[in-house]
């Protein structure tokens, strides 16, 4: 099982929008050669297919009309100079399950989502909102790098953008949504565990900082009478470090800085940069955000340096059902393995879903936590482990006992 699944992540590995490096866009030629070789995998597994309105392949049992349904799923696109397996493993790996799958008491939905990286157009999730009837209408107009708007994309495509709206799944048929991800991160590895359930996606806070004092020469200037922008990020920065790191589960970034004029000689006079938080649960985020801001604020006073902080992106987090969790535990300690929580640091298709069901993510070890790039790997055993889980959870799925 695990070498078929394995040849088969390769095998969509190499559908690409530029030779030498996986990069599979929405709505791009490689978007479209990938649903057509997934299609058929599909059909293979017993699945009736189709491709929506907004590009998502779906596939579903057979007569699953009139019988709640159970999504799977994950995306097919992918970040430029991608890895093979973020996304694409959680689609293949249900089909996988699903093949084996004796007859259920409910129908089997697969989704591919053509778009959840935002790699092309600015949006991101855009597969997923659509199928939860939360996909902005005005996204349509957005445009790539080369001009081309989504609506006029989707349609070149073969999609139908007025349907957009037609796809919405109705919450009364759908029992709850599953998917199975790499985890992207290192915990698994360190822990020598190959699956890991996770109990919530990461709620994220981005700032922008702009820290403004006097630029000047850097030979005449003494250093008691210095407004060094430069200076107060670096006090500011460290103590984002510290502080992110004295919360459990909390992470808090740095990931660019710029500094004005940014000459060796020079006094910069101006520095800006980006503060990535995130934690699964909100108030963690909102209480970093809140004291990192009134730290930062207290540091430029004391170095008399202008400060400006604007919030950029606030997303909430994004709890996993606890009884789906529940029985992909049940699943994972029939497999003779550890249970393992961990929480979800990235972004995912189940984000957006969870404004429809329940939703349940499986992760699976990652080489080095390693992802969007070339380098990501990971185990046939791994892979094959991460099926057998899915097959019990599935064998044995039941919706919880109303009161």
């Amino acid at each position: 099982m695990q070498h078929s699944l394995m040849n088969r992540l390769a095998e969509l590995a190499a559908i690409t929008d530029t030779p030498g490096a996986l990069t599979r866009l929405f709505l791009s030629p490689a978007h479209k050669r990938a649903i057509e070789l997934i299609t058929g995998w599909m059909q293979d597994a017993g699945l009736e297919t189709e491709i929506d309105a907004i590009g998502n392949l779906v596939g579903r049992s057979p007569n699953a009309a009139g019988k709640p349904r159970l999504l799977l799923g994950s995306h097919i696109d992918t970040v430029r100079d991608a890895g093979a397996y973020d996304g694409n493993f959680g689609v293949l790996a249900a089909i996988t399950a699903v093949k084996s799958m004796e007859a259920l008491p409910y129908a089997i939905e697969i989704i591919a989502f053509g778009d959840e990286e935002g790699s092309r157009f600015p949006q991101t999730l855009s597969g997923s909102r659509a199928v939860t009837g939360n996909f902005d209408m005005n996204a349509l107009s957005s445009a790539d790098s080369t001009g081309a708007t989504m609506g006029d994309a989707l349609r070149a495509f073969g999609g139908d953008p007025d349907s957009i709206p037609k796809i919405a799944r109705n919450p009364a048929e759908i029992l709850a949504y599953v998917e199975l991800h790499i985890e992207q991160g290192p915990v698994l590895e360190a822990k020598n565990l190959p699956v890991g359930i996770v109990t919530a996606i990461n709620g994220a806070s981005r700032l922008a900082v702009t820290l403004t004092g006097a630029a000047g020469h850097a030979g005449t200037v003494p250093m008691a009478m210095r407004r060094d922008a430069l200076a107060a990020a670096a006090e500011q920065i460290l103590f984002i470090e510290t502080y992110g790191k004295s919360i459990p589960n909390l992470v808090a970034t740095v990931g660019s800085l710029a500094i004005h004029p940014g000459a060796p000689n020079s006094i910069p006079g101006r520095a800006t940069y980006s503060i990535d938080i995130r934690a699964p649960e909100d108030s963690a985020r909102r209480e970093a955000v809140a004291t990192i801001s009134a730290r930062l604020e207290e540091i430029a006073a004391t170095r008399n340096i202008e400060i400006a902080i604007t919030q950029t992106h606030n997303a909430p987090a994004t709890t996993c059902a606890s009884w789906l969790q529940d029985q992909l535990a049940d699943a994972i300690a029939a497999q003779n393995l550890p249970v393992c929580h961990l929480p979800s640091g990235a972004g995912h298709d189940a984000m957006a879903i969870a404004a429809l069901c329940p939703v349940a993510m499986l992760f699976t070890r990652c080489k080095g936590g390693i992802s969007h790039t070339p380098a990501e790997s990971i185990t046939a055993e791994d892979a094959n482990i991460a099926v057998a889980v899915l097959t019990r959870f599935l064998r044995s799925f039941k919706m919880p006992e109303t009161p």
